[in-house]
């Protein structure tokens, strides 16, 4: 049974144009991964190309997008996440603060390796980036009224049926965006982005690090240069 703890005219009262800038974490690796594969600048582009082929195609965008934003909607993941059951294009998430995005990748981290019998003795270092973006459009703010009426719902560790009902109508009413409560860092706000075309890069100043990360069963640290944070699980 769907759950749907929010009443239909919630639709009609809160839904308004917004924006904020955001940060969100990706990994790295997909250079490093065909470079081992090849012995020069030209098969390392055509290698790309073939890649690229083979992939389902980018989302049609009113203006282009950089990859980093628009590769989300390409894929439907077999995992879900908070605002994507298992049969939804992907979604694009994004934190208001770098710590926050960090604790979001940390979190996935840490399941990856719970998810994965084989790691769970094992140590994963990986390197991500970490970049900015304006998110813009029309959006619902869960944690604003009427909304947040219904927060047990929207801040659950792992009952996630009631925010993918709230995203898949937000879709249908053509709702570009979500404004949430970060679960793993509860004062900061995340954005849960339904729409590529609500998204724009971010140009200039410290827009864009490069993050360090060290997972195991236990804990998961993200390191840049002195800054480092550290989460328990």
């Amino acid at each position: 049974m769907t759950v749907r703890p929010w009443q239909e005219e919630w639709f009609r009262l809160g839904v308004a144009h917004q924006s904020m800038i955001v940060w969100r974490g990706v990994e790295a690796q997909h250079i490093v991964s065909t470079m081992r594969l090849v012995d020069t600048t030209a098969e390392q582009d055509e290698l790309e190309r073939i890649l690229e082929r083979s992939k389902p195609p980018m989302p049609i965008t009113v203006n282009p997008k950089h990859y980093l934003l628009a590769t989300p909607f390409r894929y439907r993941p077999h995992h879900e996440s908070r605002f994507r059951d298992r049969a939804s294009l992907g979604v694009w998430y994004g934190a208001q603060t770098l710590r926050a995005a960090c604790a979001e990748v940390s979190y996935w981290r840490w399941r990856f390796i719970m998810d994965s019998a084989p790691l769970l003795d094992s140590e994963l270092l990986t390197e991500h980036t970490f970049f900015q973006a304006k998110v813009e459009g029309e959006a619902i703010n869960l944690t604003d009224p009427p909304w947040v009426a219904a927060r047990p719902h929207w801040v659950h560790l792992s009952d996630y049926s009631a925010t993918h009902a709230v995203a898949n109508e937000a879709r249908d009413k053509n709702v570009q965006w979500i404004l949430y409560e970060s679960v793993r860092e509860p004062e900061c706000r995340c954005a849960a982005v339904l729409d590529v075309n609500a998204l724009e890069t971010v140009a200039g100043g410290n827009t864009q690090q490069t993050w360090h990360c060290k997972s195991t069963r236990q804990s998961v640290m993200m390191a840049h240069g002195t800054d480092k944070f550290l989460w328990d699980f």
